[in-house]
């Protein structure tokens, strides 16, 4: 079992691509080692989303702070289960119990560079939009479909990097003691040093995600329990 628990910030690991896939297997088995209480952790987990989403751009800047605090207690949950022990329904608040604020400064990071990232992109596209009403015609057309379309692909970027900077940072905050804004930029540097295992990964994801979505959407609270098992499994491979 690799040493989870030493502190500070370790540097990341160049992994092989093909572990990409033994990670998702690994969250699958993480999952299998107690599908009940996971069951029950993503049903609370989602309506606790549902619930915040209600509330206008509040609910959702306060869904993205929760989420990192949520991911750190899930990933104490795995490293139980990996060392013999068991995962219970209060893992889900263990983060917030042991490295609360912590983890709240990289929730709120989060929604910031989500904002961020959202108004870069609509005033990249509004640029454009802005630019083809004054050319008019066919070439303002094209002026503000451009526009619109770098802004999407400026988003999209940026989500990626967001996406990055978070995957293993709930991981180095409550088993490290990293600080939140190093915990981000070395999951970042992480990410990128393992950009194509990371970019199978998200391949998988979102596969997986959008069949778990058939059945009425049932099958998120079996997904979202293998997505923290594998993220767990590849922060072991990549930082433990």
């Amino acid at each position: 079992m690799p040493d989870v628990g030493t502190t500070g910030t370790p540097d990341a690991r160049t992994i092989d691509a093909g572990r990409a896939v033994e990670w998702f297997v690994s969250g699958w088995q993480t999952f299998l080692r107690d599908p009940g209480v996971w069951i029950a952790i993503s049903v609370i987990l989602f309506v606790a989303v549902f619930a915040l989403s209600l509330i206008p751009l509040i609910g959702q800047i306060a869904v993205l702070t929760m989420l990192p605090i949520a991911g750190g207690g899930l990933v104490l949950g795995c490293k139980a289960l990996g060392e013999g022990g068991e995962l219970r329904v209060e893992h889900l608040l263990e983060g917030f119990r042991q490295r609360g604020a912590e983890l709240a400064i990289v929730g709120a990071l989060y929604a910031v560079g989500g904002l961020l990232a959202i108004g870069t992109a609509v005033l990249i596209g509004s640029g454009g939009a802005i630019g083809g009403a004054i050319s008019q015609g066919w070439p303002g057309v094209g002026m503000a479909a451009g526009g619109f379309a770098l802004g999407a692909l400026v988003y999209f970027a940026l989500s990626i990097l967001l996406g990055m900077a978070v995957w293993f940072a709930p991981a180095l905050v409550v088993l490290r003691g990293v600080a939140p804004l190093d915990a981000m930029q070395a999951s970042l540097s992480g990410c990128i040093r393992n950009f194509v295992p990371f970019g199978v990964v998200s391949g998988l994801a979102a596969i997986c995600g959008f069949l778990a979505m058939l059945p009425a959407g049932l099958g998120i609270v079996v997904f979202a329990p293998v997505m923290v098992g594998a993220a767990y499994a590849s922060y072991l491979d990549v930082f433990a």
